[in-house]
């Protein structure tokens, strides 16, 4: 299945959260939401009373290939129609206000939700319109509430990227990449009988051409030598290139007739 753009099926990641999108005004955005979603793997979105009709055109012009998302969206009148088959709602709100409720951070949103699927339960995930926000009503048919620990100073965000700060919290958290990884490519770290036969040839030519010359300061001189490639996971290729440099300019000091100094 493809969108009415072309866009790439897009394959649902289990029963995640339900994005509600309330009284949503220009369909750019809604696009934009879509695509947000589709970078977290939510994939259900339903949209409550959006002002200018659905479908429209120009949400699939700016949803970048997240047609699906787009397709199988549904509409509904008001919020307790959307939200009514689900079992628990969070609601997104910059400033919640006399009211007694459980009030999270976008992560601890995240960690909740994926609770409550792991619990065989559907959640669903309340945003306001652009302007406004949710209203008192709307944000009384929440469970809890969610609000981002951002700048106090600034704090405003679209609604695509209040979309987009659950989605990639919804993804991080059942994501085990690990925080820190060294890219390669077609070369691998290089092993310490690798950097050892290097270090013995830089070693070698440097006694060769006399930078060791001082003898009691020979062994720290190596150490720090030493220490400078152990620190930096070098790799293989790059022990072969330095191989080369130390080559050539052995060649370099032969070639002035310079074999020992």
């Amino acid at each position: 299945m493809t969108g009415r753009d072309g866009g790439a099926d897009l394959v649902p990641l289990g029963d995640g959260p339900v994005v509600v999108l309330v009284r949503p005004q220009l369909a750019e955005n809604i696009g934009s939401v879509a695509r947000a979603m589709a970078n977290g793997g939510l994939h259900h979105l339903r949209l409550v009373a959006p002002r200018d009709g659905w479908p429209q055109e120009r949400a699939w012009r700016t949803a970048s290939g997240a047609d699906r998302i787009l397709d199988e969206a549904t509409v509904h009148a008001d919020v307790d129609d959307a939200v009514a088959d689900l079992h628990r709602v969070l609601a997104t709100c910059p400033r919640p206000r006399h009211v007694v409720i459980p009030v999270l951070t976008a992560r601890g949103g995240a960690a909740e939700l994926r609770q409550i699927v792991r619990r065989g339960l559907r959640p669903g995930l309340l945003f306001g319109p652009e302007r406004a926000g949710l209203d008192s009503d709307d944000l009384a048919r929440a469970d809890a509430l969610i609000r981002y620990p951002l700048n106090p100073a600034f704090s405003s965000l679209n609604l695509a990227q209040a979309v987009m700060v659950m989605a990639y919290e919804w993804w991080l958290a059942d994501d085990d990449s690990p925080p820190r990884t060294l890219m390669t490519n077609e070369t691998h770290v290089a092993t310490k009988g690798e950097l050892e036969n290097f270090l013995g040839h830089l070693t070698r030519e440097l006694d060769a051409c006399g930078f060791l010359r001082n003898l009691p300061k020979r062994p720290g001189m190596v150490r720090n030598l030493r220490h400078l490639f152990e620190r930096g996971e070098v790799t293989e290729q790059e022990l072969r290139t330095l191989h080369g440099v130390v080559a050539e300019l052995a060649l370099g000091r032969r070639a002035r007739g310079r074999d020992e100094d």
